[in-house]
Order: structure tokens, then C-alpha cells, then sequence
């Protein structure tokens, strides 16, 4: 068994380094999209669907069983890719089924992102600071120093340009109608994550709403925000390892 981790905006794969040390296990792959800590394919466009693809074919090339996990648009793209290809795992988890409730609005930062010009020049001040700056910024959000430190290193050029377009393409009603289809995730076991102080992907009731539409359990983490693999480690990794098995043995 495989456990596959996919992360998310606008970060690396460097953000699971305390979730990986907290499960203590020799089998975690950490899959990084494209912009976001690995090199963008030529003609790659950066967009839901595309990401959707990218997923589909890092998958298709592993070994399984896998139990996949998404954070922040990982999980995005692990819903999207599930949506076409449930097979593909033996179970997922995210954090982010919230986003596709028919009644979510985008946070403010995404907002801005998807204003043409507003977008460049907010990202710009964001991701184009210095290296010490940037992993300050990630710093008081719950990111240990070394862990931003490294996660702020890859925070170039090409991650701004993919983060203006996936935020862009993904602009509302666009989610909303791929949770349309969210039914089709009860096709394999599902847990959707849900940390208490996380206000990026909905409030607790669209995610609650979500995960029961797609017949998830749900996993609470009281008092923990949006990095909660980096927060508090032991009780994410906790979590996972009594889903993986109660729900897949």
C-alpha cells in the first residue's frame, strides 16, 4: 500500500516534511503539480482541468493500492481527478471539499488573484520578496522556520504565473459545477478533513454538506487552521492512520 501526498498554493512538497516524519512509514510518495515545486511542461496550461490530467497520469503510473491525500488544491485536484477516475485509489482524503458547494465564495486572496492586473501585482508583492521574507510570511500561519524556509525557496516565477491561472480558470460557477458530480467520490472510501480554523474552504457546514454528499466520514481538527500537517503533525498522521484502518483495513 502506497499512501500518495499532493499539496497544494502556494507551496511545495516540503510543507508534508512533519506529517511524513509524524506517520513513520517508508511508502509515502509526494507527488509536487506543476509550478508548484516542479518544472511546468511546455504548452502546460495551468488550468482545473489540466491539473485534473496531470493527477490522472502521475497515478496511472503507480503501483497500487494508493490512498491519496490532498491539501489546498492538491486536494482540488485529487476531487477532480476522482470525479473521472475513482479507481485509480484504494481510498482519499481532503481538505478542501468545501470549495465545491454550490454556495462557496472564493476567499479574498483568491479573489484578488483572479483581477486581471490586481492578480500580477498582488502576487508579485507576495511571492517575489525576498527568500527571507517569504518564509516569514508563512511562519505565524503554523509552518516551522526550516519547513517555510524551504517551501519558500521554490516559490518562483512560474508558480506565480500557474497560480494566477488555476485561481483564474477556477473562478465561480466553475467549482461549483464540478461538485455537481461530488456523488461519485463515495466510490471509494473518503475522508474529508476538516480544521476548525481553516477559513479558506468553507465554514463547517458546506464542508459537512460536501463530505456527506460524497460519502465521506469526517475527520475534525479542533483548532487547527489551513496547515494543520504542519500545526500539529501527530494528530493529522493519528487521524489518517485510524481512517486507512476503519475504512480500507
Amino acid at each position: 500500500m502506497t499512501v500518495v501526498l499532493v499539496h497544494g498554493n502556494p507551496e511545495t512538497a516540503d510543507v508534508w516534511d512533519p506529517l511524513v516524519g509524524a506517520l513513520g512509514r517508508d511508502d509515502v510518495v509526494r507527488l509536487s503539480p506543476p509550478g508548484f515545486g516542479a518544472p511546468v511542461p511546455a504548452g502546460f496550461a495551468a488550468t482545473v482541468d489540466a491539473y485534473r490530467d496531470w493527477l490522472i497520469a502521475e497515478l496511472e503510473a503507480l503501483d497500487g493500492p494508493v490512498d491519496l491525500v490532498g491539501h489546498d488544491w492538491g486536494g482540488g485536484h485529487v476531487v477532480n481527478a476522482l470525479l473521472e477516475r475513482p479507481e485509480l485509489v484504494r481510498s482519499w482524503a481532503v481538505d478542501v471539499l468545501g470549495i465545491f458547494e454550490p454556495d462557496y465564495v472564493w476567499h479574498d486572496l483568491a479573489q484578488a488573484w483572479q483581477t486581471p492586473e490586481v492578480g500580477e501585482r498582488h502576487i508579485a508583492g507576495m511571492l517575489g520578496r525576498s527568500l527571507d521574507d517569504r518564509a516569514a510570511r508563512l511562519v505565524p500561519a503554523g509552518i516551522p522556520a526550516d519547513v517555510a524556509r524551504r517551501v519558500a525557496a521554490g516559490q518562483d516565477e512560474a508558480m506565480q504565473a500557474c497560480v494566477l491561472a488555476l485561481y483564474r480558470d477556477a473562478a465561480q460557477p466553475a467549482m461549483a459545477r464540478r461538485g455537481e458530480s461530488l456523488e461519485r467520490l463515495a466510490a471509494r472510501p473518503g475522508l474529508g478533513i476538516l480544521a476548525g480554523e481553516d477559513h479558506f474552504v468553507g465554514d463547517d457546514a458546506m464542508r459537512r454538506r460536501a463530505a456527506a454528499r460524497a460519502g465521506a466520514q469526517v475527520g475534525e481538527l479542533d483548532g487547527l487552521g489551513h496547515w494543520w500537517m504542519c500545526q500539529d503533525p501527530a494528530r493529522g498522521a493519528t487521524m489518517l492512520a485510524a481512517f486507512w484502518r476503519d475504512a480500507v483495513g
